[in-house]
């Protein structure tokens, strides 16, 4: 293990103590809202600190282990505890690795995914509506609730925009810490439906996932600063959507962003729903902004969410995915459009943490 991470772990332990004696005083038992604060904090310390424990002791039972493989009687029993020791400080290593690095508070919440047509007119609206499609089978597999928040169809079939909400967990992360990579530009190659010669075209579209925030933060929203206009919704849903002004815009006048929403059956739901995204939009033009700041010092390939990059290409002609932030090139692209996004989203989140323990390393994190 690198000795900067061994000068970690050790404050993890210092921590530890140090929590133990400020919740034994009776001045903070007395303090509910300090006591519950140190308390977290000292749930969240002392799992870092056990498994540290545990690693320092396999570390001695391997350095135990090696110096009786020179007895012959105990060298067969030598061999077995290094070979176990070995595998269990790896696996405790990568633990401690990912317990360390600085934790996205909002990777737990439910996203928001926004998909909007770009270049490539029906063909882009068509790919939208297969982007939707691949990441609503996504949610299907990890076992997430989605639901349609607003839709704009094009006329041959897709959508010139469409935002979906899901919720849910998928090996230990929430929907938004599974999707945040997905912001960006995404650019297909293929054949179009509409093509009669065979011809292959590029087309695209945009992608924004936004973190849903809770209802404490839509409440610090000044309602003077907005507007909220109501619409008579169109499309699909019978006699009632087109007969009420049910549909939702919401405007926030400083920074000009707006959300709407038209698929609830009431105005109530309508507005409650749009507020919710008018709230994550605010929410990520913040973290954009500090993200922006903070560029100088540490940059991340893959955390940008910048829609005017080209994060990813789907070549169906060679069945091919390749994501440009980090090389990555699947061969599986058939799999992926139907919701198989596993190996994408994994790949993206490992190397975002070997980008943060490598800034960990340089104490830049």
């Amino acid at each position: 293990m690198k000795p900067f991470l061994r000068q970690q772990l050790a404050r993890y332990t210092d921590r530890q103590g140090e929590l133990e004696f400020l919740l034994s005083r009776e001045d903070i038992m007395k303090d509910m809202e300090q006591f519950l604060k140190l308390s977290r904090e000292h749930t969240d310390v002392s799992a870092v600190a056990s498994r540290w424990a545990r690693y320092q002791q396999r570390e001695a039972d391997l350095a135990s282990a090696e110096e009786m493989k020179s007895d012959p009687d105990m060298a067969e029993m030598a061999e077995e505890e290094i070979t176990s020791a070995t595998a269990e400080l790896a696996q405790l290593e990568g633990e401690l690795q990912r317990m360390l690095l600085p934790k996205d508070p909002d990777d737990a919440r439910p996203a928001f995914v926004e998909i909007r047509a770009g270049t490539g007119g029906d063909e882009s609206a068509l790919f939208a509506g297969d982007l939707l499609r691949m990441y609503t089978r996504y949610a299907d597999r990890c076992g997430w609730k989605t639901e349609i928040v607003s839709e704009s169809p094009s006329e041959l079939g897709g959508y010139k925009e469409v935002v979906v909400r899901m919720e849910g967990f998928h090996n230990g992360t929430g929907a938004y810490g599974a999707l945040k990579f997905e912001s960006g530009g995404h650019r297909v190659q293929r054949v179009p439906a509409t093509e009669t010669q065979g011809r292959i075209h590029t087309s695209a579209c945009t992608i924004a996932v936004l973190a849903e925030q809770d209802e404490a933060e839509a409440i610090k929203i000044n309602p003077s600063d907005l507007r909220i206009d109501t619409y008579r919704a169109s499309g699909a849903g019978g006699q009632h959507i087109n007969k009420t002004d049910s549909a939702v815009r919401i405007t926030h006048i400083p920074t000009g962003i707006v959300a709407e929403c038209q698929d609830g059956r009431s105005q109530h739901s309508n507005k409650a729903q749009a507020l919710k995204v008018l709230t994550a939009r605010i929410h990520e033009k913040d973290r954009s902004e500090r993200a922006a700041k903070d560029a100088a010092e540490r940059k991340s390939l893959v955390g940008s969410g910048d829609r005017s990059d080209r994060i990813r290409t789907y070549n169906f002609p060679q069945g091919r995915l390749t994501d440009h932030r980090i090389n990555l090139t699947l061969y599986k692209l058939l799999q992926i459009m139907e919701g198989d996004l596993d190996d994408v989203v994994q790949a993206l989140q490992a190397y975002e943490a070997a980008e943060q323990l490598a800034a960990l390393e340089l104490g830049i994190v």
